[in-house]
């Protein structure tokens, strides 16, 4: 199963994604869910940088795709810029879960609370 983890600020900002796991729903090279998932994140992380024009923090490793960006570095315009593509990636993953089935993939948001 590939969980996906929304982290929000306090200002419900979204600051970063983790993607961890593999969907198993085939075999390895055949599974479209994990391509699926994989292919947004990485399509959001080229956006930031190449449309906001910013440079997040980011890992790629098989299983696990992280993602953060800080927000007291970003003005207004890129602020709203980068939120909106950072939750594309729960809208677009969550949109994976209802076509594919829960068992694949799960969607948790973690707000910060202080």
């Amino acid at each position: 199963m590939i969980k996906v983890t929304i982290y929000r600020t306090k200002s419900d900002f979204t600051r970063a994604f983790k993607l961890a796991g593999h969907a198993g729903q085939a075999p390895h090279g055949q599974d479209i869910v994990c391509a699926a998932v994989s292919g947004l994140a990485q399509s959001i992380i080229g956006s930031l940088q190449e449309i906001v024009g910013i440079e997040p923090q980011y890992s790629l490793e098989p299983g696990r795709i992280y993602c953060e960006i800080e927000e007291d570095t970003l003005d207004d315009t890129k602020r709203i810029q980068a939120d909106a593509l950072m939750r594309a990636v729960e809208i677009g993953a969550r949109q994976i879960r209802e076509s594919y089935g829960r068992q694949f993939i799960t969607v948790d948001i973690n707000k910060a609370e202080s």
